[in-house]
Order: structure tokens, then sequence, then C-alpha cells
């Protein structure tokens, strides 16, 4: 063997024992001694990238028509294996997360081959014991980019269906490029726990990291409502500002709303473009607002008029309240 065959072996064997290590506050390993270790590349919304080095894994495969009856069938195997059930009497920890691997074409109706993976050890990740079940076998995990999305509860068939789809639809929608036919369901969490469980949905990325979407969402414009103050008042070019003047007011009626604006609610006739219009003085003279007695009674202002009956064949404006309590019947109130 040459020294280069050496070094490559010796590469190997740290990458790989380096990515099983000690479980830390921040990670998400709360019961078991030893986690699955992993860079984290970058973070949006809705998913993260993670960089997972060359890992060994002890596996086993279950049929069942629902994930979670085949990962019970399989977790039995994996736990007798870490509790003696190996060549060498050996007991080892428990680690996380337990992978399961799920092909991409399920259907509800037949059933698939789930696969269940246990991480090995730190210790032993170089050489495992052999396990005396013949349906256990090791895994190598090679180096990787994961799209992972997180979710609570348990790891049941249902959740993990609907936040596969989630997770695959804002990929595409990114544009992302990943591997179509499995995808991974990591548990970290025992049965027994019942408050802030952590569970994950992963697929492999066959590309760049994709962490930003290529196509900026257009901004929405805002609009109006009846209740907003009115914002296109003529500006004052000295203070930049709306500039309430004599001129101003006599444009505006008590509303708030321009006296030329066209109305939905049927009023009298218009005036003449002959009639006098409201004249407000503002002098400090004045003291207060003088009205001419020669202005008919619709340019006075709309403030002291009467509203007008609605016609009626108008229909109520769309509006869910109004309409209800305009159609009582109709409606079914």
């Amino acid at each position: 063997m040459t020294f280069r065959s050496v070094l490559a072996v010796l590469v190997l064997v740290v990458t790989t024992e380096g990515s099983v290590g000690p479980s830390t506050n921040g990670s998400f390993c709360t019961e078991s001694k030893e986690c699955l270790q992993f860079e984290l590349v970058c973070k949006t919304d809705e998913y993260e990238v993670r960089h997972y080095s060359p890992t060994r894994w002890v596996s086993t495969d279950a049929e069942a028509y629902f994930m979670g009856v085949g990962a019970a069938m399989a977790f039995r195997r994996l736990f007798q294996y870490i509790t003696g059930a190996n060549e060498a009497g050996i007991q080892m920890e428990m680690t996380a997360p337990v992978l399961v691997k799920i092909p991409g074409e399920t259907k509800m109706w037949e059933p698939a081959v789930y696969t269940l993976n246990f991480p090995l050890p730190q210790a032993f990740q170089d050489k495992p014991p052999a396990p005396t079940n013949d349906k256990l076998y090791f895994t190598e995990m090679p180096e990787m980019d994961v799209y992972v999305r997180i979710y609570g509860g348990w790891m049941l068939s249902v959740t993990s269906r609907l936040h596969a789809h989630l997770l695959t639809k804002e990929l595409e929608r990114v544009r992302a490029a990943y591997n179509h036919t499995y995808h991974y369901c990591a548990g970290y969490d025992s049965p027994l726990k019942l408050l802030n469980r952590h569970n994950e949905v992963w697929y492999v990325s066959e590309g760049p990291a994709v962490c930003s979407d290529p196509r900026e969402p257009t901004r929405a414009h805002p609009t109006r409502t009846p209740t907003d103050p009115p914002t296109d008042l003529p500006l004052d070019p000295l203070s930049d500002s709306a500039s309430l003047t004599t001129a101003n007011l006599t444009s505006f009626n008590t509303s708030g709303v321009p006296a030329d604006a066209p109305s939905d609610t049927p009023t009298a006739a218009a005036p003449s473009q002959t009639s006098p219009r409201l004249s407000i003085d503002l002098s400090p003279a004045a003291g207060s607002v003088q009205v001419p007695t020669d202005v008919p009674p619709s340019a006075t202002g709309s403030a002291s008029a009467a509203p007008s009956p609605k016609p009626q064949g108008e229909a109520a404006p769309w509006n869910s309240t109004e309409r209800v309590l305009a159609n009582p019947q109709q409606d079914g109130v």
C-alpha cells in the first residue's frame, strides 16, 4: 500500500469518526449522549441546508403498508443489536437520530419497503461488531448536502407525508435540484417524550444549495378603504405638507371627500356653474363662519342635509355584515 493510499484511509476514518459526536445543550439530541453532527450551510423560513460528512449506520428493512408499522418492526431489531445482540456481545449507547428511508413512489393500497437506520457511536464507526441477525447490515452514508424541514409532534405516516409535500413544494418553487426517488424522516425523541418533540424531513441535494428565491415576489399595491383620510390634499410648496387654506376648504365638504367627486348615492340635481359656493372667512376678525343667505340648500354642504333614501332595486354593497343585515331571510340568518 502506497503512502497516498494510507493517507486517504486515515482521512476517511477521521472524517467518519467526526460525523458522530457528543450531544450539546444546543443540539436536538436531548435524550442521547451522542448525536449526528452537521454543518449548517444556510437557512430560509421554510427549510435549512445541512452538510453531512460520511457516516456508518446499522440498518434493516421492513415491508409494511404504513411507515409507522414498518418503523416499529425494524426498531426492535436495531435495539436488540445495540443492547448486545452482536457477535462481540457489546452494549452501545443509543444515538440520534433514528433515520427512516422512504421510497418516493408509495401508494396507500400497496406495501412499501422502509429502511430504518441507527448511527453507530463514534467508538464503533471504524470497526462495529457484526450483528447476529441476518436482517441487519451496515450502510455507508456518503458526504452529502440535504434540505431539511423541521416539525414537532410524532413522526407518523400522515405527518411525514404532509411535511415532505410542503418541503418539495417549496423546493420546486425555488427551483432546487434534489433526489426525487426517496427521502428521509429523522426522529430525535423517544415515544415517552410528550413535549418539545423534534422531527425532520430530508431530501438529498443534487447540485448547489439554493437558499434564496430566484423569483422575487411582486409587492402588493396598498388599497384605500373608505375610512382612510384623504391623501390628495394640495401641498404647500413652502412646507411640503398639506395646507389647509380657504381654497382647499371650499373644495372639500365635512366628510373629507371632494365636492366634485362622483357618488354612488342618488342626490338632488347639482347646482349650475353660476351658483355661489360656500365661502368661509378665516380672518381673525371674522370670529364665525359666514354663510350667504342667497345660497340654495343643495349648495350649503352635505353635513346638514338629510341622506337620500336608497332606491328599492339597488343591491347592497359587497360587505358581508351589511349584506346579511339587508337580506336576513335570503342568507338564512
